[in-house]
C-alpha cells in the first residue's frame, strides 16, 4: 500500500499527520525487515546453486572419465562424450542465471535499502530532534512569567526560530517520505522482472540444447532395444554353451595337451608348469611356459615379458628326472645350463618331452635364416635394447625447440620414444611426445612440471636447464636397472594405460633406478667435494687462458654445469649457452664426436662468504651429495641424487645448516639455481647465520641469481643475524644493479599491496626491466660487470 503525506498538513503538525508519519516510519522499517530478508535467502539460494553447479561438474567429469574407459566401444564412448558436453553446457547456464540473479536482486535491492533508505532514516534523525526542540520551545514559551519581559522576549524568539527551522526539517522529512514511497514500487518490480527474465532466458537456453540433442536420444533409444534384444540372446547362447560345457567329462582333460607345430603365432604348445629355480632354497614356482620360435620361454603374468629358458632348443635336450623327490619332473639340459621342470601329471610330462623332442628335431630340419649357433644364451628376458641414440645435431635457429631438440637424445620421447615431440618436463629435463606429456601432467607438478616447446615462452635459464640434462642423461639415472628387471618399454602406438603403468613406475615408484652402496655414495660424494675444490682454487690462482677441448670420457662420468654468467667479475667472464647435454649421457664413441663444450673465458672470483671447505661428515646421504653437487655444478649428479630420494631442502647441520640452494649460490650457477628451484626448493630457507640464497647471492654479486630469487619470490625483508637485509649489503658493496633489483622488487611489491588483492601480477616497467635484466645475466654478462666485494663483518 502507497502511504502518501500532504506537504500542508505537515506544517500543521496536527495528530493526523503525527499518525500517518508514525504509520509510515512502521512501514518502511517493515519493509527494510523484508528486504533484507529477502537479499539474505538470495545469498543462500546463489551459494547454494554455485555448490550444486560444482557437484554437477564432478558428475560431468565421471561422465568423461567413464567415456574413456569405454574408447573400444565407439557408440558408448561417443554418446557419454556428447552428453557430457551438454550437461557442461547446462551448468555453464546455470553459472550465467546465478551471476544474473545476483545482480538484480542482491545488487539492486541492496542498492535500494543502503541508499534510499539510509537517507529516510537520517531524515527521520533530523525530524525526530527538532520535533524535540520545538516541544521543548513550546513549554519554555508557555512557563514564561508575565513581569519578566526579557524572559518573555527570549522565550519568543526561541520559539519563533524553532518553528522556523521546525517547517524546513519537516519538508523535507514529508519529501523525502514521498520519494520512497514512490521509488520502492519501480525498484522491487525491476528486481523481481529482471529475475524472471533471467530464468525465462536459462530454461529457453536450455531447451534449444535439448532439442538439438534429441534426435541422438532418439536414435540411442531405437538401438538401445536392439542392445536389449541381442543382450538377451547372447545370454541364451552363452547358458546353453555353459550348460554344454557342464555335461562334458574333465577326468581326462591333461591329454588334449598336443604339439602343433604350425599353430598360430608361432606357438608349438603351452600350459602350466612348475619350475625349480637356481637360488640356494630351489624353490618352485607355478609358471606358463610355451614353445615357439624354437625357444622354451615362460612368463608369470601376461603382460610380462617372456623369459627365455633355451635360446635355441637345437643347442639341448630332455630326459627324465625320477632322482628328486616331486613327482613328474624333467630336465632341459644346454651346454651351459638345466632347467628342471614338473607337470601336473604322468601324461602332461610325456606330452612336453615328446614336444620338446618335436621342436629340437623341427628346429634342425627348417632351412631359414634361424641364427648362428654360436651365440651365448641367456636366461634374461627376451626383450631387446632399443636402438642408440641419435648423433648430437647442432643447433639451427633460437627457437626453445630446435635449442632442446638439438641435445643427444631429445629427438624421441624420453619414455615411448616417439618421434619429434614437441612437449617437455622442465624440472626432469627431458622431452615428450603429447601422450607422455598428458600422463606427466596427471602425476601432479611435484614429479613432472609439463611445458610445451613451441607454444610456452621460455625463459633463458630454464632452457639452459633444458640443456645441460636431456633424455640419455635422465634415462641413464632412472632406467638404469628396467633390463635387469626385465622391463619392458614402452613403443609409440601402444595402449594408454600401459604407459601409463610404465611412467608412474619409473618416476613416481623409482623401480628402475639403481641405488648406490654406502661405498660408492662415498666415493660420489668425495668426488663432489674435490671438484668443488679445485673450481675455486682455479678461480684464485688461473690467469685467464682459451677453452680447453672435452676430454673424452669413459661411461657413467659426470661432468659439472659450465654456467658461471651470473657472476659480476672484474675481469669480464663470459657464459654461452650450452648446446650439448652432459657428457655423462655419452659413451666413448659419442663423446670423441661431439664437439667442445663452450667454457667461460675466465672463472668467478673468490667468494666473500664462508669458505666451502669438505670435512668428513657422520653419514653420507643421498642429500649429501645433492649438496656438493650443486656446489660443484653438476647438473647429473643432482638429478641422480633425486632420484635417490634426497630431500631438495636438505640441511646440513655440520656446515651452518645450509642447503642446496645456498651450495648452487656458492657453485655461481644460475642453471643448479634454476633446477632446484624447479623441484620445489625453499627460496626462503635460512643457514645458521640467518641468510637465505637471496642474502648470498648479494654477498657474492650474483646478479642473476639475485634476479632469479626476486622472481621466485624470495623475501628482501629477511634480516640476518647482523640485522642486514640484502639491500643493506647491496648499498655496503657499492653494487649498482642488485640495488637497482631490489629497490625495484620493493617497490612493484608495496604497489601491489596498495591497489589491494585484486591488482595486476606486477607493474609493466617493472617486469620489462627484470626480463632485460635475465637476459643479460644469461647472455651477455659483460654488462653487468661492477662488482665490488663485499667484507662480511668479523665477530
Amino acid at each position: 500500500m502507497k502511504i502518501t503525506v500532504d506537504f500542508e498538513e505537515c506544517l500543521q503538525d496536527s495528530p493526523r499527520f503525527r499518525a500517518t508519519i508514525e504509520e509510515v516510519e512502521g512501514d518502511v522499517c517493515e519493509l527494510e525487515s523484508k528486504l533484507d530478508k529477502l537479499v539474505k535467502l538470495c545469498i543462500g539460494m546463489i551459494d547454494a546453486g554455485k555448490a550444486y553447479n560444482a557437484a554437477n561438474k564432478q558428475f560431468v567429469n565421471g561422465i568423461r572419465e567413464l567415456a574413456q574407459q569405454s574408447t573400444r566401444d565407439e557408440v558408448i564412448e561417443s554418446s557419454l562424450t556428447k552428453f557430457a558436453e551438454s550437461l557442461q553446457e547446462m551448468i555453464n547456464y546455470h553459472t550465467i542465471l546465478f551471476d544474473q540473479v545476483q545482480r538484480s536482486i542482491k545488487t539492486q535491492l541492496q542498492t535500494f535499502v543502503k541508499d534510499d533508505i539510509r537517507k529516510f532514516k537520517e531524515a527521520k534523525k533530523h525530524f525526530d530532534k527538532v520535533s524535540e526542540e520545538k516541544e521543548g520551545a513550546l513549554i519554555k514559551n508557555a512557563q514564561a512569567p508575565r513581569n519578566k519581559q526579557h524572559e518573555v522576549e527570549e522565550a519568543t524568539n526561541i520559539l519563533t526560530a524553532t518553528r522556523k527551522c521546525f517547517r524546513h526539517i519537516v519538508l523535507d522529512y514529508v519529501l523525502q517520505i514521498n520519494v520512497l514511497q514512490s521509488k520502492r514500487r519501480s525498484e522491487i518490480l525491476k528486481s523481481m522482472l529482471s529475475f524472471m527474465y533471467a530464468h525465462l532466458t536459462f530454461f529457453h537456453q536450455g531447451y534449444d540444447l535439448f532439442s538439438e540433442l534429441q534426435p541422438l536420444m532418439k536414435q540411442l533409444g531405437g538401438q538401445l532395444d536392439l542392445l536389449v534384444v541381442d543382450a538377451a540372446k547372447e545370454k541364451r547362447d552363452m547358458e546353453q554353451k555353459h550348460s554344454t560345457i557342464q555335461q562334458k567329462d574333465f577326468s581326462n582333460d591333461d591329454t588334449k595337451l598336443e604339439y602343433n607345430v604350425d599353430a598360430d603365432h608361432g606357438i608349438a604348445m603351452e600350459g602350466y608348469l612348475f619350475k625349480r629355480a637356481s637360488n640356494a632354497f630351489k624353490t618352485w614356482n607355478r609358471r606358463w611356459f610355451s614353445i615357439q620360435n624354437n625357444q622354451l620361454v615362460y612368463q608369470k603374468k601376461f603382460k610380462d615379458n617372456p623369459t627365455v629358458v633355451v635360446e635355441d632348443l637345437r643347442l639341448c635336450t630332455v630326459k627324465h628326472c625320477e632322482d628328486v623327490e616331486r613327482r613328474f619332473c624333467f630336465e632341459v639340459v644346454s651346454p651351459t645350463k638345466s632347467c628342471m621342470m614338473q607337470a601336473d601329471s604322468e601324461k602332461l610330462r610325456q606330452a612336453w618331452i615328446k614336444a620338446v623332442q618335436n621342436s629340437i628335431a623341427t628346429a634342425f630340419r627348417d632351412k631359414g635364416d634361424d641364427g648362428d649357433l654360436d651365440r651365448k644364451s641367456s636366461t634374461s628376458t627376451g626383450s631387446l635394447d632399443s636402438a642408440g641414440e641419435p648423433k648430437e645435431r647442432s643447433i639451427k635457429g633460437e627457437s626453445a625447440l630446435q635449442r632442446v631438440l638439438a641435445i643427444p637424445g631429445n629427438t624421441c620421447c624420453c619414455d615411448c620414444g616417439q618421434p619429434d615431440p614437441r612437449w617437455a618436463s622442465i624440472n626432469l629435463g627431458i622431452t615428450l611426445c603429447i601422450q607422455c606429456s598428458g600422463i606427466h601432467r596427471s602425476l601432479g607438478v611435484h614429479f613432472s612440471k609439463v611445458r610445451s616447446l613451441t607454444l610456452d615462452t621460455w625463459e633463458p635459464e630454464l632452457l639452459k636447464l633444458m640443456c645441460e640434462l636431456g633424455n640419455g642423461v635422465i634415462n641413464q639415472i632412472y632406467e638404469a636397472r628396467r633390463e635387469e628387471l626385465g622391463s619392458r618399454k614402452p613403443q609409440p602406438g601402444d595402449p594408454r594405460h600401459e604407459v601409463e603403468a610404465y611412467i608412474k613406475a619409473k618416476y613416481v615408484d623409482r623401480r628402475f633406478v639403481r641405488r648406490p652402496t654406502d661405498e660408492e655414495l662415498r666415493d660420489k660424494v668425495v668426488s663432489l667435494s674435490k671438484q668443488e675444490k679445485r673450481l675455486s682454487s682455479s678461480s684464485e690462482h688461473l690467469p685467464p687462458r682459451p677453452p680447453p677441448p672435452t676430454p673424452k670420457l669413459r661411461p657413467g662420468q659426470s661432468v659439472k654445469s659450465k654456467d658461471s654468467g651470473i657472476q659480476n667479475s672484474a675481469d669480464g667472464s663470459r657464459e654461452m649457452l650450452a648446446t650439448t647435454a652432459s657428457n655423462s649421457s655419452l659413451t666413448d664413441a659419442d663423446a670423441a664426436e661431439s664437439p667442445p663444450m663452450p667454457m667461460p673465458s675466465t672463472l668467478p672470483p673468490p667468494s666473500p662468504c664462508k669458505e666451502v671447505v669438505f670435512y668428513e661428515p657422520k653419514e653420507y646421504s643421498s642429500g649429501l651429495q645433492l649438496y656438493w653437487a650443486a656446489c660443484a655444478r653438476s647438473l647429473p649428479d643432482m638429478a641422480e641424487a633425486l632420484a635417490h630420494g634426497a630431500v631438495v631442502n636438505w640441511v646440513n647441520t655440520e656446515d651452518d645448516k645450509r642447503t642446496p640452494l645456498i651450495m648452487a649460490v656458492q657453485g655461481s650457477s644460475l642453471v643448479t639455481c634454476e633446477f632446484l628451484l624447479q623441484n620445489a626448493a625453499n627460496v626462503n630457507q635460512q643457514d645458521a647465520q640467518g641468510r637465505g640464497p637471496l642474502h648470498h647471492a648479494t654477498m657474492l654479486g650474483h646478479t642473476g641469481q639475485v634476479c632469479l630469487f626476486l622472481k621466485r619470490g624470495a623475501n628482501q625483508n629477511a634480516a640476518d643475524i647482523d640485522e642486514k637485509t640484502p639491500l643493506i649489503i647491496a648499498v655496503d658493496a657499492a653494487n649498482a644493479d642488485i640495488v637497482t633489483l631490489l629497490r625495484l622488487a620493493k617497490m612493484n611489491e608495496e604497489m601491489r599491496e596498495a591497489e589491494g588483492p585484486y591488482s595486476q601480477s606486477g607493474d609493466e616497467t617493472y617486469q620489462d626491466i627484470f626480463q632485460d635484466f635475465t637476459q643479460m645475466a644469461s647472455n651477455d654478462p659483460d654488462k653487468l660487470n661492477r662488482y665490488q666485494q663485499y667484507d662480511a663483518p668479523r665477530p
